[in-house]
């Protein structure tokens, strides 16, 4: 198995910990306009920021809260220490964690419990004029394609991306382009279970669902399993509420495709042609290599498992400072099915790039892993080894 150095946030100029202290001081002045909150919640959310943008100490969870347990394994090691030595995935994945305990999500009887902070920001996307345009645009007619381009792009919506992204001029365009293998281990499976592991809500959330209806409509899926998140994660990430609001705004389209789709997976949902699903370790500060067994056995009987965005991609090869040369397939070999991602780049990672690839996208002095102006599909077609008994 290859190795390379963990990306970490205590890296001057680096793109990790601009997240942390350029993005969450945003991102926290928004949360805070968006809903009401008290003085108790803002002065938790700004010892958050402070805390872990100032070198504050990490502090193990109580084991009796809702997912203390958990917490405490995910951060063996790494307790009673600082907030810049921690790896990026695991200090983004805890900062948002503790983002809600600030805002009350997870307090038992208190007035905010369960109130997604960044619902506003959601709704107001999904609401948004230049969705009823995107979704008019299905009664053209499916184009398997179309609809695939639509699912990879959809993910520059990405709310905590557009907090501070900039447009670097340049055309967006794909930096390895694995479609065709993707549409024939589809063909290969067809009428078997499909898997996506949902990325963000709203105006990328919408295309993903239209994506699951071409593959249960033309047969290529007998039925399909949305991931979601159990809990708000990541600004934009999606929840089983998120996936209602945005078959209700299909459902609710002016256009005659579009309500088409959102009924057919309203019932589709209801027959269990369409699953939704969820899973405390897609909340997890941990690759998916790591992934508990029962999660595993769920994903395994799937024919193909697609991955959305970046977060997922950081997740499935690691968020490591790997070679982009590095083979896709030798990093995702754990993944207990034929895997795809879907993945516009805005972090440091990127793996199973062609050499002359690399060489034309550095000579433009661009920062073209993290501007989201370029993509990726990428497929590992193969079902993995078995993997050894445990003792």
């Amino acid at each position: 198995m290859p190795h390379a150095p963990e990306i970490r946030i205590d890296t001057p100029g680096s793109f990790a910990r601009a997240v942390f202290h350029e993005r969450h001081p945003v991102l926290i002045g928004q949360v805070l306009d968006a809903l009401p909150y008290g003085p108790e919640q803002r002065v938790a959310l700004g010892e958050l920021l402070a805390g872990s943008t100032g070198g504050g100490v990490l502090e193990p969870p109580d084991a009796d809260g809702p997912d203390g347990e958990r917490w405490r394994e995910w951060g063996a090691g790494l307790w009673g220490r600082r907030w810049d030595e921690a790896p990026f995935l695991w200090a983004e994945s805890r900062f948002y964690r503790l983002l809600l305990e600030a805002t009350g999500y997870f307090r038992p009887g208190g007035a905010w419990r369960g109130v997604d902070p960044f619902a506003p920001f959601k709704a107001a996307e999904l609401a948004g004029a230049a969705v009823d345009g995107e979704l008019a645009a299905l009664d053209a007619g499916p184009d398997p394609d179309a609809l695939l381009a639509a699912a990879l792009w959809g993910n520059r919506a990405d709310l905590s991306f557009r907090l501070t992204a900039q447009e670097d001029g340049g055309a967006p365009g794909l930096v390895a382009d694995d479609s065709a293998r993707l549409w024939a281990a589809l063909e290969r499976g067809r009428g078997g279970r499909v898997g996506l592991i949902a990325d963000n809500a709203g105006r990328e959330l919408l295309p993903d669902l239209v994506l699951i209806d071409h593959l249960l409509t033309s047969g290529l899926a007998g039925q399909a399993v949305l991931y979601v998140k159990p809990h708000p994660y990541f600004v934009s990430d999606a929840t089983t509420a998120d996936t209602l609001a945005a078959l209700t705004r299909l459902r609710t389209a002016p256009g005659r495709a579009a309500a088409a789709v959102g009924e057919r997976l309203w019932r589709a949902m209801g027959d269990g042609t369409l699953a939704v699903r969820t899973h405390p370790f897609f909340c997890a500060p941990l690759p998916y290599d790591a992934m508990p067994a029962d999660l595993r056995a769920d994903l395994a009987g799937a024919t193909l498992t697609v991955l959305k965005g970046d977060l997922n991609y950081r997740r499935l090869v690691g968020d490591r400072h790997w070679p982009p040369t590095t083979p896709f397939a030798a990093l995702t070999a754990s993944f207990p099915t034929p895997v795809a991602a879907l993945r516009t780049l805005k972090s440091d990672v990127a793996v199973g790039l062609a050499p002359d690839t690399v060489t034309r996208l550095d000579a433009t002095g661009t920062p073209w892993r993290t501007s989201g102006r370029h993509a990726l599909i990428q497929v590992r077609a193969q079902r993995p080894a078995p993997r050894p008994e445990r003792a």
